[in-house]
């Protein structure tokens, strides 16, 4: 049993235009990446099935989750803007469905002992939608419905969730800050969009704002906290929001992360796993705009989930 990596050509469908960044290069350069490092010969593939939709409603509003279905554009050429820089066209559907299944996918394969870990490589993503918004490239929030799904439908009672994209993962704070079930260890740039994180919380909600300018060195103080809490709380499953673009060299961000700097987290992560729930780890991509950076990130990711 090795890493799993769940995916859909579904997720390269949803296009909101060719000069956003959000687009389906992306997902082309990760696999180009894990060819040019040989890492398809070691793990294991599997294309994700649709989400169910009651399944997505135990992270968000019924109402809300209707309303995107509904409203999603059915023939080619219409769009359908959700806020300034998210947007619905024809085939979007099917790639957000698709990359929240992915992660119930992962969930599924992991409990049923067919797995160890999984990375979700889909898009859009999802840390910025909440409870009843979308926002910020993100439709439907993939990480809280894996999380909510093994919850309340696996019986699992804890799981945590590590967010080290760039942005402050608002809207998965927004759908988990109630549940104590739940820890959520989240950094991000601040003050930058989308301008949240910096306020009082519950104990196992885990905040760190980060200067723009930080680099490896100061980043990994200034998170070396979260670890001793979560071997304090135990998790049955841990979820990621594996963001990369606190790379040095993506301009949607200002901080000086390099691919040493992912390692050292997943190192982190997976050795709180190993300890407390079999190093079960299931990462689902957010975000990271500099394609070769992007790649080469997720290829330092996946060697340490795969060891």
């Amino acid at each position: 049993m090795t890493v799993t990596i769940i995916g859909s050509p579904k997720c390269n469908l949803h296009n909101m235009g060719n000069d956003h960044p959000e687009q389906s290069a992306r997902l082309h350069q990760i696999n180009d990446q894990l060819i040019a490092s040989g890492l398809e010969y070691v793990v294991h593939f599997a294309n994700s099935h649709k989400i169910d939709i009651a399944t997505l409603k135990l992270a968000h509003d019924n109402d809300f989750v209707d309303r995107v279905i509904s409203s999603a554009p059915t023939q080619e050429g219409e769009r359908v803007f959700i806020d300034d820089d998210t947007s619905l066209m024809s085939k979007s559907l099917d790639a957000v469905l698709h990359s929240a299944g992915a992660v119930k996918d992962a969930v599924d394969l992991i409990l049923a002992g067919k797995t160890r870990s999984a990375f979700c490589s889909v898009r859009p993503p999802g840390h910025h939608a909440g409870y009843s918004n979308s926002s910020g490239f993100c439709i439907f929030n993939n990480v809280s419905v894996g999380a909510k799904y093994a919850l309340d439908v696996m019986g699992l009672k804890r799981v945590a969730i590590i967010d080290f994209d760039v942005h402050h993962g608002d809207g998965t704070q927004n759908i988990v800050e109630s549940d104590e079930r739940i820890m959520f260890c989240s950094s991000f740039q601040h003050p930058f969009y989308p301008f949240s994180g910096d306020g009082p919380t519950r104990d196992t909600i885990l905040n760190v704002p980060i200067a723009a300018g930080t680099g490896g060195e100061d980043y990994r103080l200034l998170v070396a906290h979260w670890f001793e809490a979560l071997d304090k709380f135990k998790p049955e499953l841990i979820f990621i929001s594996a963001g990369f673009d606190g790379h040095a060299e993506d301009e949607m961000g200002y901080l000086r992360l390099v691919e040493g700097d992912y390692v050292w987290l997943t190192e982190q992560i997976k050795m709180v796993a190993d300890k407390h729930c079999n190093g079960h780890i299931v990462s689902v991509l957010e975000g990271g705009y500099a394609l070769s950076a992007l790649g080469r990130s997720v290829v330092a990711h996946l060697k340490v989930l795969a060891k």
